[in-house]
């Protein structure tokens, strides 16, 4: 039994876009999408899920969280018929897009909705990833997940978790279907050995 993924909340993904952009020297839609990228992938290889619950496509300059893509792309004015009308108010007076992509924050996050785990994952991508110019984020992120997947299509998770450290774990985990709390202290106690 396969293990359920955790769901797009956009609630949620506004308030983890907000925490970037509000801790990015230079916010944008690619910065964002790469520094969540890592962050989740960092999630993952610690607690058995993505923290966002989006799915990421392949595009040209690296892994793009799909709905989150389109969250950002609502907050820019755009209206595409795949992108649900209620996102351009969820995110209004929230976030602003200047110019075709960068990405203001108009409030703080609200910590509430982002737990300290998460918060831990997206804190480590942001050291590592941060200030890295767009074709260093692009290249960083040009991994093998991403090569697995034809340009604009989805990435799947298994070849996420394949890039992982302990992929072996993590694929198992989402093959076996084991509680998250179980693969999260299997994971927790092989990092601390």
């Amino acid at each position: 039994m396969a293990v359920p993924a955790i769901q797009f909340q956009p609630e949620r993904a506004l308030e983890l876009v907000l925490y970037l952009a509000n801790r990015l020297p230079r916010p944008s839609f690619h910065s964002i999408s790469k520094v969540l990228y890592f962050a989740d992938r960092e999630h993952l290889s610690r607690y058995g899920s993505l923290m966002t619950g989006d799915s990421y496509v392949a595009m040209r300059y690296g892994p793009v969280p799909s709905a989150i893509y389109n969250l950002l792309k609502a907050a820019g004015g755009r209206r595409e018929p795949f992108i649900p009308p209620q996102w351009a108010e969820l995110a209004s007076g929230s976030l602003a897009v200047e110019g075709p992509h960068r990405v203001r924050a108009l409030r703080d996050a609200n910590l509430e909705m982002i737990s300290l785990a998460q918060r831990a994952c997206l804190d480590a991508s942001i050291k590592a990833n941060g200030r890295l110019s767009f074709a260093r984020l692009a290249r960083k992120s040009h991994d093998e997940a991403w090569k697995s997947a034809d340009q604009n299509e989805m990435i799947e998770l298994t070849a996420i978790a394949k890039t992982l450290p302990n992929a072996k774990e993590i694929l198992a985990h989402l093959s076996d279907g084991e509680s998250r709390g179980d693969a999260r202290r299997r994971v927790l106690a092989r990092r601390a050995a």
